[in-house]
């Protein structure tokens, strides 16, 4: 009996082990790709002009984060997205967000929206703001104030 719940311990030992040898941090890093597109129009096309009305555009801020996220295209396709819409929804950047309704429904994809728009103005590298969006630096953006 004494060996069997030595055996029993030594065996989730064992398993709790091989899992955290075989995890990867990387793993809790959402979707974004290392470069800029290399053909922009070979994208989906960031929601603008009179798509930026209707129900989902209730505020002000929405339809600004949509116009800004268009002039920084290629910038948050190399970010992204905390809300980990990658995985509930299949996005493969922040870029993604625009491309539909999603960046209307979402605080944190407008925020990280008005973030690199804000942080790019101001000269920083998608690798900057990426690094800065991983500590979570957009969440002072205050979504009424924009």
């Amino acid at each position: 009996m004494k060996h069997r719940w030595i055996l029993g311990l030594a065996v989730t030992a064992l398993t709790a082990a091989s899992y955290a040898q075989w995890s990867n941090p990387a793993d809790d890093v959402p979707a974004y790709h290392a470069s800029a597109p290399l053909k922009v129009s070979a994208l989906p096309a960031i929601l603008s002009g009179n798509k930026l009305t209707g129900n989902n555009f209730r505020y002000p801020w929405q339809v600004h984060v949509y116009q800004q996220a268009a002039k920084v295209g290629n910038v948050i396709y190399q970010l992204p997205c905390n809300c980990r819409c990658d995985r509930a929804l299949g996005h493969t950047s922040l870029r993604s967000c625009f491309e539909g309704m999603h960046g209307t429904e979402c605080s944190t994809c407008a925020k990280e929206g008005f973030y690199a728009y804000q942080q790019t103005k101001l000269g920083k590298s998608p690798a900057q703001i990426r690094a800065a969006i991983a500590r979570h630096e957009y969440e002072s953006i205050d979504l009424e104030k924009q």
